[in-house]
């Protein structure tokens, strides 16, 4: 019997989700058995610091991915959106699980529903510019910690802004007030699925994650994590892309005060090309930004 040790954060999204993959793993064969290794980062234990102040994509994921490169863990389980779009040495991207529900939620509210300057919280750079487009009168403030933190943080006549898919992971589905569409929030780059890293050496286990890969799901955030890579950017930077099932990339850049911004749409399809095209959406929205904000 091959037991993987499975290395997460110890929030409880975290957990659910690692617990997800084990799951997997264990109904890809009758012969494996998991355990798991709860793992505290940087962005776990500072939670009041804004996020685009702590370095951006890696506070929540370096300490994990840590445990498995020391031979801790055989697996480090995240959140894609929360991964830097450079590869970390000696890991490799082994799986991406089924996609949840890509998309942002408001909870407290709908848009249409919030007064003139009511305050919306959220810690996300990109969600702020992406409602800045639509709701300029907006105050914005603030917003850190565990997913039931954050829900006990909704403003007096506010909102608050979350992912759908952690709310789906907890069953909390129900508290949302509004879905908003992918035109109007272009999600984070990997934004509802969840990556599985192993050590690009452990070809066992590479075989292992590969039976659970979700073939459709991974084609997405490799064309999403193309974009963000081509832009070098990471998430202090207001940028989201999105590859929808239908065959359509989506992708929005936007200054760091969010004052100018762009954002394209392109039909693929089922191109084998959609890493390049994920490439090509991130020269075309940075050369589009440069020239409109001249």
């Amino acid at each position: 019997m091959t037991t993987i040790r499975i290395a997460t954060r110890s929030s409880l999204q975290a957990r659910t989700q690692a617990g997800y993959v084990g799951a997997l793993i264990l109904n890809s064969s009758s012969g494996n058995s998991v355990e798991y290794v709860y793992v505290d980062t940087q962005g776990d234990v500072n939670q009041t610091t804004p996020l685009h102040q702590m370095g951006g994509q890696g506070i929540f994921v370096k300490e994990v991915q840590r445990a498995v490169i020391d031979g801790r863990a055989d697996v480090a389980v995240h959140s894609a959106k929360d991964l830097p779009s450079k590869p970390a040495d000696g890991l490799t991207i082994a799986a991406i699980g089924e996609r949840r529900t890509p998309n942002d939620a408001l909870i407290g509210s709908t848009l249409a529903d919030l007064v003139v300057g009511a305050t919306v919280a959220t810690g996300s750079v990109r969600r702020r510019a992406q409602l800045m487009r639509v709701r300029p009168d907006l105050v914005f403030i603030e917003l850190r910690g565990n997913i039931q933190t954050r829900l006990s943080k909704i403003p007096e006549g506010g909102a608050i802004v979350m992912a759908v898919a952690a709310l789906e992971i907890l069953g909390l589905e129900d508290l949302i007030s509004q879905v908003l569409d992918l035109d109007t929030a272009v999600p984070m780059v990997g934004q509802g699925s969840v990556a599985v890293e192993a050590r690009t050496t452990d070809v066992s286990t590479l075989a292992i994650l590969k039976a659970i890969d979700h073939l459709p799901s991974r084609r997405a955030v490799e064309a999403e994590r193309a974009f963000l890579a081509e832009l070098g950017a990471g998430c202090s930077f207001p940028v989201g892309a999105h590859l929808s099932s239908d065959g359509v990339f989506r992708a929005y850049l936007a200054t760091d005060d969010g004052s100018d911004s762009v954002q394209i749409s392109c039909e693929i399809g089922n191109s084998d090309d959609h890493v390049m095209i994920g490439m090509t959406a991130a020269i075309e929205c940075r050369s589009r930004l440069l020239k409109d904000s001249q």
